[in-house]
């Protein structure tokens, strides 16, 4: 046996370079794709056969299913999608990730790819210190895909050679001579390798480097494929620990789909593995059968034979099961129940499950909590509504509700803000750098309408404890005035809703002029007041109080507006860079 201790480690360091190589592509695929990714995300919520195709375009994209099925978890965690509408995205992930097999087995093994793989760094590496945003991304992107292939070349010089090692042969072989439990043999060890490097590509080029070098033949190489399938469901389940019931649930089905295949699959393996044989054997009739492979060619034709195999059987599986989705669902909603209480207190929605696998798509969670974090003030806004205006004995409901959101809306500005510190450790993009920036002030003038509708809340409480009250014609004024500052809030979520820089300030300003100058006339109103006697000057007081708060929180609402369209941000993020030199 010549297969050395050293040996080994250059074969982890081989497959450590092939799963840099794809995280990088993966980065910079993400990059360009940038807001189309986002938009892409967004058209989940409509049919199931939509849904499918959207997670293939995702995972095509991220070229990760686990990444596609992470962010559709947080998603159904933030109530965004349900549990559902979740599931034809899932099946479309498992489609997705068969791409990823298709690059590395015509590029990897039919090919000469490793000169080509170190030609496009040549070619692209320049491009990483050009000014422009979009071909640094690129290059990114070509970078890693030629990192990846190298690392595969890695790969296939450092696994055994069979000749050379026969020990190593006869020791696999060994679970080869049982049958049918031997595909199941191989079926675990395939959900093992997956659940190892945390990678169902990285599991697979494995796999086929395997089946290329003829340490497996093609049935257990199949069995490792479905065994992988199994695997990569493993950290979505992971994600939906911290989630609610309905991540969970979505977490599950993804597992269970995947097992209910793999099941099907097994009992029609041979007659299926038959299939495939005779449609290779159609298209390449010179390299014979898939199960006897003797020279490289016909090993490079096995390999996309299990490609072949693979986005069969996922494509096979999505068109069987999507009839019986309605009975999968409640099965698990059967076995995942709902307990009282359990999601009844609040907790970040999008960003529990923490970062994702790239900058882009982490910031985008980020601004999804901050929308939620808007919805929140909105909820303050009509408890202090109720408060002032509804004749009821409800008062005290409201001042806990004011006074807790208050204390959520402190936590919330907290763990966005860690998060968001998290992002900026990446290297990061100009435009990355200015939208994190005014996420930062987003956050914070938010926490700080919290802090002022808490203040109002403490102030109309004191009113109740002395007795205190306002007659109409200052009730009819306080009401247009909180009409006016829930109309900027409207507009605020509205624009949270838009891409980060194409806000249109001139309804912003429109309002906050009009704020203004209502303050103005409340101010006129306040002293003619007392100047009649109409009330006393601790009312006044209290009503001025109102009265500047309020025009307080239409201040810090049109700062968020600045922030979504990236003016203030911008102009003082140029400022540094232009003093920096």
């Amino acid at each position: 046996m010549t297969y050395s201790f050293f040996d080994f480690l250059q074969l982890i360091g081989a497959l450590g370079i092939f799963i840099y190589g794809m995280k990088v592509f993966s980065d910079g695929l993400q990059k360009v794709a940038g807001s189309r990714l986002r938009s892409i995300l967004k058209g989940m919520t409509t049919t199931r056969f939509r849904g499918i195709f959207t997670g293939f375009a995702a995972t095509t994209i991220t070229q990760s299913s686990s990444t596609t099925t992470v962010m559709v978890v947080s998603f159904v965690n933030a109530g965004l999608i349900t549990f559902l509408e979740s599931t034809g995205v899932i099946m479309g992930a498992n489609i997705g990730t068969t791409v990823t097999a298709w690059m590395v087995s015509l590029f990897g093994f039919k090919m000469q790819i490793t000169p080509v793989a170190i030609m496009f760094i040549g070619i692209f590496f320049p491009f990483m210190f050009v000014g422009k945003e979009k071909l640094n991304n690129l290059a990114e992107a070509m970078i890693g895909f030629g990192i990846l292939f190298i690392g595969l070349e890695f790969i296939k010089n450092g696994v055994p050679n069979i000749q050379e090692n026969p020990e190593m042969f006869m020791f696999l072989d060994q679970f080869t001579e049982f049958g049918f439990f031997s595909i199941l043999i191989f079926v675990v060890i395939g959900t093992l390798l997956t659940l190892l490097t945390q990678s169902s590509s990285a599991a697979s080029a494995i796999t086929l480097v395997m089946l290329f070098q003829g340490w497996i033949d093609f049935p257990i190489a199949a069995a490792m494929v479905l065994g992988e399938n199994i695997g990569t469901t493993v950290t979505a389940n992971i994600a939906a620990i911290v989630g609610n019931v309905y991540a969970k649930r979505a977490a599950r089905f993804h597992f269970v789909f995947n097992v209910l295949g793999v099941i099907w699959m097994l009992v029609l393996m041979q007659p299926f593995l038959w299939g495939i044989d005779t449609t290779m054997s159609y298209f390449s009739p010179e390299h014979g059968s898939i199960f006897n492979t003797s020279d490289e060619l016909g090993r490079a034709n096995a390999t996309l034979a299990l490609s072949l195999f693979h986005t069969t059987f996922n494509v096979l599986n999505v068109l069987l099961m999507i009839g019986f989705v309605p009975h999968v669902v409640r099965l698990i909603e059967k076995y995942q129940t709902e307990k009282k209480g359990e999601d009844s207190t609040h907790r970040l929605q999008y960003i529990s499950s923490g970062m994702m696998s790239s900058p882009e798509l982490s910031m985008s969670q980020a601004h999804k909590e901050i929308e939620l974090f808007a919805k929140l003030i909105e909820k303050m806004h009509f408890s202090m509504q109720a408060l002032l205006f509804k004749k009821q004995n409800k008062q005290d409901k409201f001042l806990k509700k004011i006074k807790k959101r208050e204390e959520i809306t402190d936590n919330i500005e907290l763990e966005v803000a860690e998060y968001l510190t998290k992002i900026s450790s990446f290297n990061l993009s100009e435009t990355a750098t200015r939208r994190i920036r005014g996420m930062h002030s987003i956050i914070n003038d938010l926490e700080r309408v919290g802090d002022i509708y808490y203040q109002m809340s403490k102030t109309f409480e004191q009113m109740q404890n002395e007795g205190t009250q306002f007659k109409e014609p200052v009730m009819v004024r306080l009401k247009e005035m909180m009409n006016l500052i829930h109309e900027d809030i409207r507009l605020v979520r509205e624009n949270l809703k838009k891409d980060y820089g194409t806000i249109d300030l001139d309804e912003a300003q429109e309002i906050e002029k009009t704020i203004n100058s209502y303050r103005d006339k409340l101010m006129d109103f306040h002293y003619l007041q007392l100047e009649s006697n109409t009330y006393s000057n601790k009312e006044g007081f209290i009503f001025l109080d109102y009265v500047n708060r309020l025009e307080k929180i239409g201040d810090h609402l049109f700062n968020v507006n600045e922030a979504l369209a990236g003016v203030k941000v911008k102009a003082a993020y140029e400022k540094v860079v232009e003093e920096r030199g």
